[in-house]
């Protein structure tokens, strides 16, 4: 099931956002052979490698030209490839977009990288933090007077890198339908954490953005939106950003009998209005927070550790979460109301499903011993 069901995608194996690319499209029902290099036979699959899960693997040694081309069969029969080597690696491998796409003019050739393709930065090497901070989306996360805080790698690696070529490789297939032609995706995590940075750039080009961290409505340095300490070290968030549930939390606070009390959107008030909102939480436990605002309107939740979100009643009431092979991780969203997407199987170890994968593109027992016995394939 998953409406992506019957589409079949060739992943040449990559660390982060191209695998993430690769889980959100198995999914949501993709069939997804993993091309795994040779020398990675013999490792063990991982329980826990969440992004890896739903696929096929095949091993191949893309040293060997053998080896190439029987990547270039199974290229022939997909729908969509998934690459995020730096510029010109695949090119050099024999496997470029040019050969791929002349052998398969349908083919959706996804590619995945830091820079982008071209740029003066292009083949240079980076990681998310980066990628994040050329976009300019780093310098508005963080404290005030403090140093930038990366988001874990959300923003480019997932964010603005793989969520975004899964995106493109949806938009391209469904323009296939029209024009039945393939064509080539660059997704870079500078140009997606841009994007994901458009709704900042619109109030920046108002004027309404501090370039300053922490002194902004959206990035903590306004009162009513931001996280608490609470009195047993815990944490909650508030997001009482319209007028109405503003009030509502000056009422469960008791700040709305503080007749002085300066107004909301009084923006060199908002460091005095947050050391009061900080003592008052530090009176009750989060527990106790969560009895008196979590459900209303004031736009409030408990700041939950990873074991705590997976435990809380509503995302197991949403099955948000779920228990696979005796690990907890997140299920496939979004949700549909027919082609509703099941929990892919675990992730398996490199080349463990290589005959059956030959087997399945027309490669007799006789070929796929041929291509073992001459390295091709392991």
């Amino acid at each position: 099931m998953g409406p992506l069901e019957g589409v079949r995608v060739v992943e040449l194996q990559g660390i982060g956002p191209g695998p993430f690319c690769g889980m959100m499209l198995a999914d949501m029902g993709a069939e997804i052979i993993r091309v795994d290099r040779s020398s990675a036979v013999g490792q063990k699959a991982s329980a826990t490698d969440f992004l890896a899960r739903g696929r096929k693997s095949i091993a191949v040694d893309l040293k060997n030209p053998e080896g190439v081309e029987t990547v270039l069969r199974l290229i022939d029969g997909a729908d969509a490839l998934i690459e995020g080597f730096r510029p010109g690696v695949t090119e050099r491998l024999g496997l470029g977009p040019d050969v791929c796409l002349e052998r398969n003019p349908g083919l959706v050739y996804g590619r995945m990288t830091g820079w982008g393709q071209n740029g003066s930065m292009a083949s240079a090497a980076g990681h998310d933090i980066n990628y994040i901070s050329l976009s300019g989306a780093l310098h508005a996360i963080g404290e005030k007077d403090r140093n930038p805080t990366p988001p874990l790698n959300l923003v480019g690696d997932f964010g603005g890198g793989g969520m975004l070529l899964a995106f493109g490789i949806a938009a391209a297939l469904f323009e296939k339908q029209k024009s039945g032609q393939g064509q080539v995706i660059d997704a870079a995590m500078t140009d997606g954490s841009a994007l994901l940075m458009n709704a900042v750039f619109g109030i920046m080009n108002t004027g309404h953005w501090n370039p300053e961290r922490g002194t902004n409505l959206l990035d903590g340095g306004a009162h009513f939106y931001g996280s608490y300490r609470t009195k047993d070290d815990k944490h909650i968030s508030i997001g009482s950003i319209e007028p109405q549930f503003y009030q509502l939390l000056l009422e469960k606070t008791g700040l709305a009998n503080d007749a002085d009390l300066p107004k909301q959107m009084s923006r060199q008030d908002w460091p005095i209005l947050r050391e009061k909102l900080e003592l008052i939480f530090l009176e009750k436990t989060r527990n106790e927070w969560d009895a008196i605002m979590l459900g209303t309107d004031i736009c409030y939740a408990p700041i939950l550790t990873l074991e705590e979100a997976a435990n809380h009643p509503h995302n197991k009431e949403r099955g948000t979460f779920e228990q696979s092979d005796g690990v907890i991780q997140a299920s496939p969203a979004p949700r549909f109301s027919r082609t509703s997407p099941e929990m892919p199987e675990a992730s398996t170890a490199a080349g463990a499903d290589t005959d059956e994968i030959l087997s399945g593109i027309g490669a007799s027992a006789e070929e796929i011993e041929s291509l073992r016995a001459s390295g091709a394939i392991a």
